[in-house]
């Protein structure tokens, strides 16, 4: 009797899994858009939080507008956990062309780089909140509103720490 192996074609060089730290790292940069995301949302169904809606369909369009832009966003920050977990580096097998297919790094690196970048540029110059902003709330309303919106200033450079974490590991 003959043992038969199979002997795979390609092998593909081996990734070293993401320290845990990096893991962390991911997962808090994900959930920063989600406090933001939630009085955004509040905000646009008509619930008052002291921001000025004078003029606005509230309900009514803005409501979509404001629940678009915070489920994008969200999914924006999730996209960071591609970079520890395996759909970051082998494409998922139910994507028509492309699943199976291993992630070439700059293609995750570029954009993930980019945007890091594009959001520090945005946030950092909010760094003190929203006072003085047209239609910012004032007093309470904008102490949660900063609250809420604080987290968003952690989620640049933590998308920059793993994707340079993501880099080294795939640079092979």
């Amino acid at each position: 009797m003959v043992d038969k192996q199979v002997v795979s074609p390609v092998a593909a060089p081996a990734v070293p899994q993401p320290g845990r730290w990096v893991v962390l790292a991911a997962k808090v940069a994900a959930l920063t858009a989600l406090p933001s995301g939630i009085w955004r949302i509040v905000m646009g169904i008509g619930i008052p939080v002291g921001f000025d809606t004078t003029g606005l369909d509230v309900p009514g369009w803005f409501t979509l507008v404001c629940i678009a832009m915070s489920v994008v966003t969200e999914a924006l920050a999730m996209l960071t956990l591609g970079l520890v977990r395996p759909w970051g580096e082998v494409m998922p097998a139910w994507i028509p062309l492309i699943g199976g297919k291993r992630v070439a790094p700059l293609a995750a690196v570029v954009p993930a780089g980019l945007g890091a970048v594009v959001l520090m540029v945005l946030t950092i110059p909010r760094a003190g909140g929203f006072g003085g902003a047209v239609g910012a709330p004032t007093g309470l309303p904008l102490v949660v509103m900063n609250v809420c919106y604080a987290p968003l200033l952690l989620w640049g450079p933590l998308l920059a720490v793993v994707t340079v974490a993501y880099h080294r590991r795939r640079r092979g």
